[in-house]
């Protein structure tokens, strides 16, 4: 009997993680056109993107791009759009970043005089669980999915505490 309940608190755990993350939303950066250098010279393109969205922890952007890259960086560097040291650095073609704490996150693009052009963002993470924005570009069927897991996940565990107590 000892076993089963270490096995159940297991699941439970494993479940658990599940479930807090169906709350979590993935956001495209930009929409369906991705980080990109703007057309035009404007660097407040991305800015006004991420002020139509609601950032909370755990939340993930998506970054698609071709021949280009994605940095964190400090505000400093930011303002310069330069940085030698960044915080996290990218440039794989489909990079996925966790906000994994409340604050500010400043966005560059690495690639010489993008960042001039117009790709650089600031995200801002709530501090607290705020309902999102209707704007948000995380797809309907991503969201379902997830909280259909978490639901599978909760049976899953009252299945489990039935069958070890019964």
């Amino acid at each position: 009997m000892g076993s089963s309940k270490v096995i159940l608190c297991l699941v439970f755990l494993l479940c658990s993680v599940n479930f807090f993350r169906a709350f979590a939303t993935e956001f495209n950066v930009g929409g369906d056109k991705g980080w990109v250098v703007p057309t035009e010279k404007d660097d407040q393109l991305y800015n006004q993107w991420a002020g139509k969205n609601r950032f909370k922890i755990n939340d993930t952007l998506r970054f698609e791009y071709k021949r280009d890259s994605v940095l964190v960086v400090t505000k400093e560097e930011y303002e310069k759009c330069k940085s030698s040291r960044p915080i996290f650095f990218s440039n794989n073609g489909k990079t996925i970043y966790i906000l994994d704490e409340s604050g500010l996150y400043y966005f560059i693009s690495g690639v010489s005089g993008h960042c001039e052009r117009g790709l650089k963002m600031i995200i801002k993470v709530l501090e607290s669980a705020t309902p999102q924005s209707a704007n948000h570009t995380s797809s309907p069927t991503v969201a379902a999915a997830n909280v259909a897991n978490a639901i599978h996940g909760m049976m899953l565990v009252g299945v489990l505490i039935v069958g070890v107590f019964m």
